[in-house]
């Protein structure tokens, strides 16, 4: 399906009209920085999925899209967030009305960057709120406010980053067609939605790991609720080191991007420098570090690829 093509009518499932490529392809990739430790590594291809609905963009999003049911979406997200890009692509692809909630009031004054630009161009209608209303966002009470405001009382609502209880269940599905594939699964983490739903979906003798990519120290807890939510308990063997944000959320270094830049050459593998870098980039220093058994066989989960727009 192009870029421009629109569902046209609702079948049963109008999501799986948009042709997924699933499950995602599964590559070997030759790296001796890991094969010199005996170590394989596998790409998983989910950044293939969609070109709209981008890797776990499509995982979140694809069980939400149904949810709705024909009702407006509305999210969450700051001035550059990829989930609302990915968002508004969903609706402008499935006739679905979408609205997101962007943080910073001052930003409605202002021209609208690229990335919100993309968001209006397919459809998304946007509602500015000041940074203290978005803090509190998750409040019942706030939320309540939020939607009056925005005149979008009839929406189904996912929260920033997609990860809610649907989301988890969508990423599960990552983990199934992993099972018997690999002994570590890795991925980048922003929400923890991925993570929680990934390692729920992996065999039990397979280990998640998860690559944060904000500061804070945070997202342990975040992961656990969001399983508690979903499945009521724990679900996998998952673990989480935080080394290598590079500084925080969009941040980036000098030494990331040469690291990227060389992968690239490396692999021929666009690579996303806000997330995919930061995993590979942890994996290969994880490996220099002996933290991985010879004959251990790593997927990196390729959630996201450099924007082209």
């Amino acid at each position: 399906m192009s870029d421009n093509d629109r569902v046209s009518s609702r079948p049963a499932d109008p999501v799986a009209a948009l042709n997924p490529r699933l499950p995602s392809p599964l590559r070997e990739v030759a790296d001796d920085r890991f094969a010199r430790h005996g170590v394989r590594l596998l790409l998983k291809r989910d950044d293939l999925i969609h070109p709209r609905l981008i890797g776990n963009k499509w995982r979140k999003l694809a069980p939400n899209l149904r949810a709705a049911d024909g009702r407006p979406l509305l999210t969450f997200g700051g001035a550059y967030s990829n989930h609302l890009r990915a968002t508004a692509a969903g609706g402008r692809l499935l006739g679905l009305p979408t609205i997101g909630v962007v943080r910073g009031e001052e930003l409605a004054d202002r021209p609208l960057n690229p990335s919100l630009a993309r968001c209006a161009a397919d459809g998304m209608r946007l509602h500015f709120v000041d940074r203290s209303t978005y803090r509190h966002k998750t409040d019942p009470a706030t939320l309540a406010a939020v939607l009056r405001a925005a005149d979008a009382e009839d929406t189904h609502v996912v929260p920033e980053g997609g990860s809610n209880p649907l989301a988890v269940r969508g990423c599960q599905d990552l983990g199934a067609e992993l099972r018997g594939r690999a002994d570590v699964v890795a991925v980048a983490c922003g929400t923890g939605g991925t993570l929680a739903g990934l390692a729920a979906g992996l065999a039990p003798d397979q280990r998640a790991l998860g690559v944060p990519v904000l500061k804070g120290g945070f997202l342990e807890e975040e992961i656990r609720q969001l399983q508690d939510q979903t499945f009521g308990g724990p679900r996998g063997n998952w673990r989480l080191d935080d080394r290598f944000h590079f500084g925080g959320y969009a941040r980036t270094t000098p030494e990331l991007d040469a690291f990227a830049t060389d992968f690239e050459t490396r692999h021929a593998l666009p690579v996303e420098r806000l997330y995919v870098a930061k995993l590979l980039c942890g994996l290969v220093t994880l490996v220099s570090e002996g933290a991985f058994p010879r004959g251990t066989t790593i997927a990196a989960v390729i959630t996201g690829r450099p924007l082209t727009e």
